[in-house]
């Protein structure tokens, strides 16, 4: 198979961090215990889901802060952080909070979309402003702003005893340049280049008619990789840094070289259940599911460098799957440290 153009340079993976609702620190504990994993095996990243009301990680930054004392190297990050939930200045106060704790190691990823389930929270989340609420770009670019120093105050100075800054407290100044944008859609794609922010992209997609349009070729069936592909390049010919900018990749990749029979049985029914969401678009919003890559890590790697938005990409996050045991990430991290990052030209760090 023909190789990307550029080795791995970075190697991360992305992990939900569920719990047993009778035990949550168990599950707590074992995410923080496979971050520290990932560190010891080089890898480049760490990076966390969110779950509201569910019983998966719903305080990333919580997590973050525990994981920077835990750690000295690895990057953190959040994939992503739904900004609806939040409150763009508090956010903006622990996201820095977290990086200066972790020596500058903090890359948050955020989105946008109303919370899920809004009909059913909006009134424990928003008692007052729930129809007025703005779920839009405006409230990513709030968040930016006060990441990168702007005003949040018309006031500073001393009051009494106590002094006031007019910007958010603790600034961290390289913060603003690690913050990401998870993006499933051609305008999401643009609209984070256009305001200088990094891209995150996952195994989702949207089947726009605008992205397929964008595709090389004749028209067919919409391909998931094509379309990831022109998010990709959307996004890119908008960015200041142009093909310099900077994109991470998140598929689910499973490599079984060290697992137990057990494991791969596992995996691979894992994968089969949900191969169905991948035969085409899901739902109202066309939703385009990647396949999980399931198997040696020879051949994921043949796979990945087959994948045409793989190859425009020297960054990846791969996704751990969601319901998986502790052992089960144990070994497929050690896979991917030892087996599928060398295949793809990646390096650990150390």
């Amino acid at each position: 198979m023909p190789l990307s153009s550029e080795p791995l340079r970075k190697l991360g993976f992305l992990t939900i961090g569920l719990f047993d609702g009778a035990d949550p620190r168990r599950g707590h504990e074992s995410t923080l215990e496979i971050i520290e994993l990932g560190e010891r095996l080089g890898f480049d990243s760490a990076w966390v889901r969110h779950r509201h009301l569910q019983y998966g990680i719903s305080s990333p930054t919580a997590v973050l802060a525990a994981a920077t004392q835990r750690t000295s190297r690895i990057e953190l990050g959040t994939a992503v952080i739904p900004v609806g939930w939040e409150n763009p200045l508090r956010l903006a106060e622990d996201l820095a909070t977290v990086d200066i704790l972790s020596g500058g190691r903090l890359n948050p990823g955020v989105s946008v979309r109303p919370p899920m389930n809004y009909d059913r929270v909006k009134h424990a989340l928003y008692p007052d402003t729930a129809g007025i609420e703005d779920f839009g770009y405006e409230r990513v670019r709030r968040l930016l702003d006060f990441v990168r120093g702007e005003p949040a105050s018309d006031f500073s100075g001393v009051q009494g005893f106590e002094v006031f800054s007019d910007r958010v407290q603790p600034h961290s100044p390289g913060l603003g340049g690690r913050m990401w944008y998870g993006a499933a859609s051609l305008g999401s794609a643009r609209w984070a280049g256009e305001h200088g922010m990094n891209l995150l992209t996952s195994s989702v997609v949207k089947a726009e008619a605008e992205a397929e349009a964008e595709i090389p070729g004749p028209p067919g069936s919409p391909d998931f990789a094509g379309i990831q592909l022109s998010h990709i390049r959307a996004f890119r010919a908008r960015h200041p840094d142009g093909d310099r900018a900077r994109v991470s990749q998140g598929l689910v990749v499973i490599p079984t070289d060290s697992a137990t029979p057990r494991q791969r049985a596992k995996y691979e029914e894992y994968a089969r259940e949900r191969t169905p969401r991948t035969a085409g678009p899901q739902g109202p919003g066309r939703l385009l599911f990647a396949p999980d890559l399931v198997g040696p890590s020879a051949r994921i790697a043949e796979q990945l460098h087959a994948h045409a938005a793989f190859r425009e990409v020297d960054e990846v996050a791969f996704a751990l799957p969601f319901t998986f045991d502790h052992e089960d990430y144990v070994q497929i991290l050690t896979d991917i440290a030892t087996g599928l990052g060398p295949a793809l030209g990646w390096r650990p760090s150390v």
